[in-house]
């Protein structure tokens, strides 16, 4: 385990009131470049370091471009409407499912025995299968899920309990895709997804928690407390799902860990720790800092993709930890680092926010003045 000592730039330039000058477009123009090393060793958590460059929109050679024109031809449109039919196939099975079921309005339909097995292993194959159509076709796991007995708490020897959640790094929206084809498991989404066409239901289906993230109600238990309380019922009840959890709170380039929050460890739960890391060779699968439609459009391009899985041993808190949840979330991000040889950095969404204003030449001040 490596430890980042890189610091976080400041959050407003230097300078008087309005006089701080915004920071230059890298993309645009002739930039300066130990301007753009010094951004990239600053935030280096979310810098690209592919052939695409930042943002994805670096200089390509005539070979790059005449591959991505194939691709973008031939590659492209058999993917989409592949992945396409894989959603629609999945709504139509949880439709099904759902006929005559209770609680759909209510964002969690009450599905059990035939029906609940038959949404989650259709899920769980087809996200396989969207993986394949993705370019993920051989997807190495090392599992070391089983402890030994030496590595289980005294108070957890004689009855194991089922971990709540799955707690994993971020590197991008595929992260999903993997864990939902390997343990169907819940997740937290904006409640606007509720309403998405096809991916709507299934989100229902699936258990998701639907959260407000912009409101601060006193009458809200907010994401925090909605987290905590499914953690409790899925370790009361096997018929739950387990959670997915991501405690950075957004993407990396994949070869850092930020800080966790500690809403994932409220709950004093068992956590099921799960790295992810995505060699390449061309293009990064990770999404740290180039747009959704760019980024599908690259990783459909490229004819192979490759992620390797190391599933960690179930963590059973200490009582320690059980007191104290930074304890706990801070002992659970250290063993992430040391078995996935990822470096800590002191960075998070914040400096995430100022490193992409820099990218796209709008002003760090006028970000966080828009954010408070």
């Amino acid at each position: 385990m490596a430890v980042d000592t890189t610091t976080a730039a400041p959050s407003h330039p230097e300078g008087g009131d309005g006089g701080g000058e915004a920071v230059r477009p890298l993309l645009s123009g002739a930039p300066a470049e130990e301007e753009e090393e010094e951004l990239d060793i600053r935030y280096a958590p979310y810098a690209r370091r592919d052939a695409y460059g930042p943002m994805g929109r670096g200089p390509l050679s005539s070979a790059q471009v005449a591959r991505l024109v194939l691709a973008g031809v031939v590659l492209l449109p058999l993917r989409l409407i592949a992945g396409m039919l894989l959603v629609v196939a999945y709504y139509l099975v949880c439709r099904v499912c759902t006929l005559f079921a209770g609680g759909v309005g209510e964002g969690r339909p009450r599905l059990q025995g035939l029906k609940r097995e038959a949404v989650l292993r259709a899920g769980r194959v087809l996200s396989r299968a969207m993986l394949f159509v993705f370019g993920f076709y051989w997807i190495p796991v090392s599992d070391r899920s089983f402890p030994n007995a030496e590595d289980v708490p005294k108070d957890h020897s004689e009855e194991l309990e089922r971990p709540g959640a799955i707690v994993s790094n971020h590197v991008s929206y595929v992260d999903i895709l993997y864990h939902m084809s390997a343990s169907s498991p819940s997740f937290v989404a904006k409640n606007s997804v509720s309403k998405l066409p096809l991916i709507g239901l299934i989100s229902k289906c699936l258990g998701c928690i639907f959260v407000q993230r912009e409101s601060r109600c006193s009458d809200s238990k907010g994401v925090s407390g909605a987290v905590t309380e499914r953690l409790h019922e899925v370790s009361q009840d096997e018929n739950s799902s387990m959670m997915l959890l991501f405690p950075e709170g957004t993407t990396t380039n994949g070869d850092y860990l930020l800080p966790f929050k500690t809403g994932a460890f409220l709950a004093r739960a068992p956590l099921q720790p799960v790295i992810l890391r995505y060699p390449y060779r061309r293009f990064s699968p990770a999404w740290d800092s180039m747009d959704g439609a760019r980024h599908v459009f690259l990783l459909l391009c490229q004819f192979a993709n490759y992620m390797e899985v190391v599933r960690l041993p179930v963590y059973y808190p200490s009582e320690q930890e059980k007191q104290d949840p930074t304890v706990y979330a801070s002992n659970v991000r250290k063993l992430l680092a040391t078995e996935g040889n990822l470096v800590l950095s002191n960075l998070g969404l914040a400096e995430k926010r100022v490193y992409h204003a820099a990218l796209n030449g709008n002003s760090p001040r006028a970000l966080h003045q828009k954010d408070d």
